[in-house]
């Protein structure tokens, strides 16, 4: 499938600012990028920087005033899809380093406070049977809420509340994987069948040797995703991070099959 991306941020910056810019898919052997064009306001500085795990790219800037961002691209997407449910958990001590740390508790996933709840609520299933169950588990009893959360609120806050957007269903999904003794992360993702169009936030989970892209909100697929980061939570993969104040203008992003 061949994904067709358009992403726009207009940003304002009183003073100048550091920031951290992370948008373009990631060029990785799942993905193919067929063409792709990033117009940045210029500044005092641009560099690129390998993003987490080496998975995408990061941009640095040090800019004053209007920062926009134009970001256009066609991704072809090619990875192996393979169906979750029957995958087993990699048993831990044969785990690969790079995956470790995705067993941890993190910034916005507190996976040690949730291994009462897996065993008392999942503890009949195994692998990737787990994983699906826990999906439909976290669609079936929140609500999508936009607004309803901030950039402070974490996967046990989303579970108390029930209720919460993309990167919040994404976190409680990593949280109960990881206390399962599964790894996970948080992928930022283009996809088809977001509502309202954003930027989207999903499930990775290391089942069978390999990484798998779940969506919690069931509004997107793994064939219809174009990744643009990892990490162990969203603080790994925001699209825009401003060490000091920024202004939000205007932001818009629109995937459509090419």
């Amino acid at each position: 499938m061949k994904l067709s991306i358009q992403a726009h941020l207009d940003y304002a910056f009183a003073y100048p600012t550091d920031v951290l810019v992370q948008v373009e898919a990631a060029a990785i052997p799942e993905q193919q990028i067929i063409s792709a064009h990033i117009d940045i306001t210029q500044g005092e500085h641009f560099a690129r920087v390998p993003a987490h795990n080496q998975i995408g790219e990061r941009i640095w800037l040090r800019i004053a005033g209007r920062l926009v961002v134009d970001y256009q691209a066609t991704v072809e997407i090619n990875r192996i899809l393979t169906e979750c449910l029957n995958l087993p958990k990699v048993p831990t001590h044969l785990l690969p380093g790079e995956t470790v740390e995705y067993l941890m508790p993190s910034r916005y996933c507190p996976s040690d406070q949730f291994q009462n709840f897996v065993s008392a609520e999942f503890g009949t299933l195994h692998g990737g049977e787990r994983v699906i169950a826990m999906r439909d588990w976290i669609h079936d009893h929140f609500s999508y809420v936009p607004g309803s959360s901030d950039s402070a609120t974490t996967a046990l806050e989303t579970f108390v509340n029930r209720q919460g957007i993309c990167r919040d269903y994404a976190h409680v999904l990593i949280t109960l994987a990881r206390a399962s003794g599964i790894p996970a992360r948080i992928a930022s993702v283009y996809a088809l069948g977001v509502e309202p169009p954003d930027f989207h936030a999903v499930a990775e989970v290391f089942l069978g040797g390999e990484w798998h892209l779940v969506d919690a909100t069931g509004m997107a697929q793994e064939a219809a995703m174009a990744k643009i980061g990892v990490g162990r939570d969203a603080a790994d993969v925001a699209f825009l991070t401003a060490y000091g104040q920024a202004q939000m203008n205007a932001q818009s992003v629109t995937v459509t099959p090419a």
